[in-house]
């Protein structure tokens, strides 16, 4: 014991022992430290990470959801100019005469414009968006511009038909227009041939002359004392007059205006007029001189201007006025 106690003392280098644990420990708290120091570092780092993870998978959605907005706010601008272009093409299709065209086209557009307008509205609801939705609202607003230009196109096609139709008829009609100018002209050059030909036809008269007769037959000067009335003319040859029997009627007008009547009535254009009196002669195709029709008074006369006419075969052959004293 004594010995150890003096291996102890600070003359025997006793004396380093007890500062030498101390090292020890303040090592070990110092290691303790640098771990803990370590352990709060790593702990801190995977924090940070995760936060800065977090942030950044944020800032990468919020970005991912803004193109998707401004994706969506593109496709609505081009939505909105296709149906401002569909309004003016509706003006023009008003001008299609296809109506079995124009409502393919129509119901078609209108499905298509329907289907965008319900996916846009769904969008515009929801505050998260998908890029499959905005592509689904690409595809239809795709679709619908597809349409558009086939309707502009077939708008296009029936309007050139329509134009090429409206040229064709435009000369369609004036050929009508000189056709049936020239179908006038032939109409009424027959009517002028027809009408000269039937006047060909129609007896000739010349010489005629009405003369006061006395009871002895005789010329008489004073009209008021006349017992008849002789009407005197000649029927010249005329090769396109009809040949046979012709019913010829006379009508003697006096200066008061009045028939003088007795003869039977006649047809004339349409109308049944009276007569003075009436003679039947044969027309042979040949001269015809010396016909004369008698009216035997059985009125008073008066001096005046008497009017002598001659009818046969619906024409009127002459008419003459005569002043008798």
């Amino acid at each position: 014991m004594e010995s150890l106690k003096q291996n102890n003392s600070p003359e025997n280098g006793g004396s380093d022992f007890q500062p030498q644990g101390g090292n020890n420990r303040m090592l070990l708290r110092i290691i303790i430290g640098l771990a803990v120091a370590i352990v709060g570092l790593g702990v801190w780092f995977i924090i940070a990470s995760t936060s800065q993870k977090k942030q950044l998978e944020e800032a990468i959605a919020l970005k991912e959801q803004a193109e998707l907005d401004m994706a969506q706010q593109s496709l609505q601008e081009d939505y909105d100019a296709l149906n401002n272009e569909f309004a003016i093409f509706e003006n023009s299709r008003q001008m299609m005469l296809d109506d079995s065209v124009k409502a393919a086209l129509t119901q078609k557009y209108e499905t298509a414009r329907l289907q965008i307008e319900k996916l846009n509205q769904e969008l515009k609801n929801q505050k998260s968006k998908s890029a499959a939705e905005i592509k689904k609202l690409k595809d239809e607003i795709s679709t619908l511009r597809n349409l558009l230009r086939h309707y502009v196109e077939e708008i296009n096609r029936l309007n050139q038909e329509n134009q090429a139709l409206r040229t064709e008829n435009a000369e369609i009609k004036d050929q009508n227009q000189q056709l049936s100018s020239r179908v006038q002209e032939t109409t009424r050059r027959n009517e002028v041939l027809s009408e000269r030909m039937t006047l060909a036809e129609k007896l000739n008269v010349t010489g005629l002359t009405i003369t006061p007769l006395n009871k002895k037959g005789k010329r008489e000067k004073k009209v008021e004392k006349a017992r008849q009335l002789m009407v005197s003319f000649t029927i010249p040859q005329n090769n396109s007059t009809p040949v046979g029997e012709k019913a010829i009627y006379l009508r003697i007008v006096t200066p008061s205006g009045q028939l003088l009547g007795g003869g039977p009535s006649f047809s004339f254009e349409g109308a049944s007029l009276p007569s003075t009196a009436k003679k039947v002669v044969e027309y042979a195709g040949e001269e015809i001189g010396g016909v004369t029709i008698y009216w035997d008074v059985n009125t008073a006369l008066t001096p005046g201007s008497y009017t002598v006419e001659l009818f046969a075969d619906n024409f009127r052959l002459v008419s003459r006025s005569f002043d008798l004293k």
